[in-house]
């Protein structure tokens, strides 16, 4: 029996540096499995951007928004979207129905400046003494007259806990100046009031947080003042959550599907109504930028309950998006899933066609579409 070779002893650094080119093998190997080769060219890109460039002062960050948003438009889907991190957070904020500002809703209606239309209670406008109908002629003493005025609002917005000073032109023709402190103040989502013939008008500005709380409570209210039907108005409204979407849906309607999603990843989820539902005559205005979850809310309306539709053609969209965060604090939205009605039905590229097919025109001082929508409730 011949005697057993020994194996040659290999030394600790080299079982290290063996281990360290197999780590770097596999990962390297996952990565361009996981990124392939388009993916890694992006890595690429970056590094010479960064490691080779002449200029060394290159602004990286603004190349990277740059990629991004090029990425996005590469997709080819106009529902996607890349969100720079000062826009990402912003969106977070509207999203939330929350806003740093001082509390005044105004319009451009007038050459002199921004005209105070509502100012919100014990906001920091109110509490600087701020009334509805003061004209907002100057912004920490820079005139917003003229063009000047559509960009005001951009200029009143600004870091919590700092100031802004105004100057305003009041109703009786006397100018004074007011600082104000901005703040984050909670912005609701439904208005409502009650029309002529208890006719109860519901406003819907989005379907973000807190939505169908506020519009369930302004419904209530409506019926509690004697409404006995609806006009709701998402005329537009951008769309928002489903989670808000479905729940309004649910309190407005009878048993029955209500939303379908039919996800990338998963499977199909159909959304169910119980048999609770506002037993009312509805109406529902719509607008070329109505838009997601506003479109589908006047679809389920009409399919579920033949509620009738005044307005313009919507906008037709039928991805919803996820925003996902980036480690450069902005954010990536893309489409994850496609949704319909209650009965499968898309609305992508055709939007809803309403009933009554009317675009808006106030020349005489009244809302033909509302106007429109209030007939249709007597008939």
């Amino acid at each position: 029996m011949d005697e057993q070779k020994k194996r040659p002893r290999v030394p600790g650094w080299a079982k290290i540096i063996i281990a360290v080119v197999l780590t770097l093998v596999v990962t390297v190997g996952g990565t361009v499995l996981v990124l392939g080769r388009s993916g890694i060219a992006l890595v690429q890109g970056y590094l010479l951007a960064k490691f080779a460039f002449v200029e060394t002062d290159a602004d990286l960050n603004q190349a990277v928004d740059k990629a991004l948003d090029g990425l996005v438009e590469g997709l080819g889907d106009r529902w996607s979207y890349y969100l720079d991190p000062e826009s990402y957070q912003s969106t977070l904020e509207s999203r939330a129905n929350n806003y740093v500002g001082v509390g005044v809703t105004v319009s451009y209606d007038r050459e002199e400046g921004l005209l105070v239309m509502e100012v919100t209670q014990d906001g920091p406008a109110q509490q600087a003494g701020v009334q509805a109908g003061d004209i907002i002629t100057h912004v920490d003493g820079t005139s917003v007259a003229g063009d000047a005025r559509y960009t005001a609002s951009e200029r009143i917005a600004g870091e919590e806990g700092t100031q802004v000073e105004l100057t305003l032109l009041g109703e009786d023709g006397a100018t004074r100046t007011v600082t104000c402190t901005r703040q984050t103040l909670k912005s609701y989502s439904a208005s409502g009031k009650m029309l002529e013939d208890n006719v109860g008008y519901v406003r819907l500005d989005n379907f973000y947080s807190g939505a169908a709380d506020t519009f369930r409570q302004e419904v209530e209210s409506l019926r509690e003042q004697g409404a006995t039907s609806l006009v709701l108005d998402v005329r537009s409204n951008p769309g928002g959550y489903i989670t808000e979407l479905v729940e309004i849906l649910d309190y407005l309607l009878p048993e029955g599907p209500v939303f379908v999603e039919r996800p990338r990843w998963g499977a199909e989820t159909v959304h169910e109504s119980d048999a609770d539902c506002v037993d009312l005559p509805m109406v529902v205005l719509v607008n070329a930028d109505s838009y997601s979850a506003a479109e589908l809310f006047a679809a389920q309306l009409r399919e579920s309950i033949q509620a009738p539709i005044v307005g313009e053609v919507t906008s037709g969209k039928g991805y919803a998006q996820l925003t996902f965060p980036l480690d450069n604090g902005g954010g990536l939205g893309l489409s994850v899933s496609a949704y319909c009605t209650g009965s499968g039905h898309s609305l992508i590229g055709e939007g809803i066609t309403p009933d009554v097919e009317l675009s808006l025109d106030t020349s005489s001082g009244t809302d033909n579409q509302l106007q429109a929508a209030l007939d249709l409730l007597k008939k």
